[in-house]
């Protein structure tokens, strides 16, 4: 009998940076007098297409109303576009990626 571990597949997630424009719906939690605002999301995919999808059945699952979603790339391709990114973003980028999931990083909301 063999004793080799078990390797575990490394996994094929990343995180991408995706920008959300969402506009207003009842109960969204935006201010009073905001007409919606932007969305900076860390959120983890096998492709960008699945983290869009991803980010945008989450936030509607949270009261929001997505517009329009631009996509930044993962962590390796905004460095090689020169990109500065800080500590604290590429801690909740890891975080994204440990847990799967969205983060939000930022809310912007829009006034008239």
């Amino acid at each position: 009998m063999s004793d080799q571990k078990k390797t575990k597949k490394p996994s094929r997630q990343q995180v991408y940076t995706l920008l959300v424009e969402i506009g207003r719906k009842d109960g969204d939690g935006l201010p009073d007098k905001a007409t919606g605002a932007a969305l900076m999301c860390f959120a983890s995919g096998i492709d960008e297409a699945e983290a869009v999808r991803e980010t945008v059945a989450i936030l509607k699952q949270a009261d929001t109303n997505p517009l329009d979603v631009t996509g930044y790339g993962t962590l390796a391709e905004r460095e090689a576009e020169g990109h500065e990114i800080d500590e604290e973003e590429r801690a909740l980028m890891a975080r994204a990626l440990d847990e799967n999931s969205v983060i939000i990083a930022q809310m912007t909301p829009f006034f008239d």
